[in-house]
């Protein structure tokens, strides 16, 4: 069975699992944005784009929580913003505002769609919230690659 050999996936840490999506979500965010800097996108390819922010979001505080909890951080409620809370305090994340204000966009865009407010977030995604999403995609690429995943 594949799960009883050694370094399989199946033994790796919850977050290297969630990691992996998170991985994926974020590089199709990543190349989206791009795309946007290089041509200006229609409505559907933007309503695409704040789609891939929305998941990668889910993602990237879902990754922090099962991280944090691994290494013994304990939450009284892991809600996004206490999860991004105790990331930050932990030093996990350095921007502890940008997130927030990330999630913030996030919550908004899954109540909103006013076709205004998507070129606004999209903006903030290009000048702001990629970057601290770079940043925990790189330190748990690192993770990863150091304990030989």
């Amino acid at each position: 069975m594949a799960s009883d050999v050694p370094g399989t996936i199946a033994e790796s840490p919850r977050w290297q699992h969630r990691f992996a999506n998170y991985r994926r979500a974020f590089s199709l965010l990543r190349e989206a944005i791009e795309t946007s800097v290089e041509r200006p996108l229609n409505q559907l390819e933007q309503e695409g784009v704040i789609q891939r922010f929305e998941y990668s979001m889910e993602l990237a505080w879902k990754t922090m929580k099962d991280y944090l909890e691994s290494e013994n951080v304990v939450f009284g409620l892991a809600t996004p913003r206490n999860v991004i809370r105790k990331a930050f305090e932990s030093g996990l994340v350095a921007d502890g505002q940008t997130w927030m204000d990330a999630l913030d966009a996030r919550n908004k865009m899954s109540h909103v769609y006013a076709f205004e407010d998507f070129k606004v977030v999209i903006a903030d995604v290009r000048e702001k919230y990629l970057h601290v999403m770079g940043a925990l995609y790189e330190f748990f690429l690192e993770k990863v690659v150091a304990d030989g995943g």
